[in-house]
């Protein structure tokens, strides 16, 4: 490996100075495809702490995995730049998608009851979650998606 050339990732060629928050397509890799949720604008010390990011993966993570599109979903998780949230679907329909991830965000925004996945039993970390950090940001994130045409493309 030390003789051999790296190749820079996907996401590291796309210019984080123009990304605003919104939902675009990552990558495609044959009949996967990584959705970028941005939900803050980098570099702008603007981010999601990491009590919300968490509280709002164990709430994301469980109602889309009980949406209609459940099997399609390979992985949904934080980013470590804290600026967003990574979602990986197979065979996906982009505007079926993002049907599915609004669907998902007013889900947490309506939802009235326990954090899922909150005990020493369930999480490694389950001390720090807290439904109303997760129904705050996916309030915002949903506010944001709604205001805009979600063209799936990174600014350029």
């Amino acid at each position: 490996m030390a003789n051999q050339e790296i190749q820079k990732i996907t996401s590291f060629t796309v210019d984080h100075r123009v990304l605003d928050p919104g939902i675009y397509i990552s990558r495609v890799d044959d009949d996967i495809t990584t959705y970028d949720l941005r939900m803050r604008k980098p570099n702008t010390g603007d981010l999601v702490d990491n009590a919300t990011l968490h509280s709002l993966e164990h709430m994301f993570a469980t109602f889309i995995r009980n949406s209609e599109i459940k099997d399609q979903v390979i992985y949904f998780g934080p980013m470590g730049c804290q600026t967003g949230n990574y979602l990986l679907i197979r065979n996906a329909d982009n505007e079926k998608v993002l049907e599915i991830v609004k669907w998902v965000l007013e889900s947490i925004v309506e939802y009235d009851g326990e954090m899922f996945g909150c005990s020493e039993i369930e999480c490694g970390n389950y001390r720090n979650l807290d439904v109303n950090l997760a129904k705050a940001e996916a309030k915002k994130y949903l506010d944001i998606l709604n205001a805009k045409e979600n063209t799936f493309v990174y600014n350029k």
